[in-house]
């Protein structure tokens, strides 16, 4: 019969260290938004939930899975869109696993495999349009890009969230040439406002002359003076008709 007393005390502290390391190792705690995907000689064996997981060293291998939402920003990607007009365009990304044994046995790289299929998405997509509906329908591409995506990814166990297209940045020629034209169209606006507010004014001063009994000529004659006479530093000298001196007596 072996006895303790018989056996060197460093013996025994090797063999304690050696099961505290095998016990360290065989130790996993998996936060509440974990999941472990248990790998044991290479073979999946099962997803382990959150909180204290036992696997056997050197035998199991468990990978965490993050099943929080993960943002990721896509930088500018030259676009050249459907009617030749090279831009630049970056988006937002927003992705979840929802299978966590799909993200790790199907993908060897979950994150960047969505990464570069979002860059790539994009600039199709993106592509396939014109520059005016780039500017004026960016909720509608960002959804055809999540769908696109998204339909990509379920064999990854990858469910996208949302796609959003922040900022387009088009060259300084076509600013310029946008800035020209939306001038042009402030100015149409204003002549077609100023003219119907000539037709309305002519309405008015025919209405005015027919009341009258005078010639509509006269009353804006009336309204030309009164309009150049608020000028300052302005003499005027006009021959006044015969009619004109017959209203002004009637209207005192």
């Amino acid at each position: 019969m072996i006895s303790w007393a018989t056996i060197p005390w460093k013996w025994l502290a090797v063999g304690l260290g050696a099961a505290l390391v095998l016990l360290a190792m065989s130790v996993r705690v998996l936060n509440e938004y974990e999941r472990g995907v248990l790998l044991r000689l290479g073979r999946y064996v099962g997803t382990r939930p959150p909180g204290l997981n036992l696997i056997i060293p050197v035998i199991d291998r468990l990978v965490k899975v993050d099943l929080r939402v993960i943002t990721r920003e896509i930088p500018p990607q030259e676009v050249i869109t459907r009617d030749n007009v090279p831009i630049k365009v970056d988006a937002v990304i927003y992705y979840r696993v929802v299978d966590p044994a799909r993200a790790v046995l199907n993908v060897g790289d979950y994150e960047g495999a969505v990464f570069n299929l979002a860059q790539t998405t994009l600039r199709s997509v993106l592509g396939e349009v014109e520059l005016d509906d780039v500017l004026a329908k960016r909720e509608e591409l960002s959804e055809r890009i999540k769908e696109i995506i998204d339909e990509k990814t379920r064999d990854w166990g990858v469910r996208i969230v949302d796609v959003e297209i922040r900022d387009v940045v088009l060259p300084e020629e076509m600013r310029r040439a946008m800035a020209r034209q939306a001038e042009a169209e402030r100015d149409r606006r204003a002549r077609i406002i100023q003219a119907r507010a000539e037709r309305q004014a002519a309405k008015d001063l025919k209405e005015a002359a027919e009341k009258l009994g005078v010639d509509p000529g006269l009353l804006r004659l009336l309204q030309t003076l009164s309009e150049v006479s608020a000028e300052e530093n302005v003499t005027l000298v006009v021959p006044v008709p015969i009619e004109l001196l017959r209203i002004a007596k009637e209207s005192e």
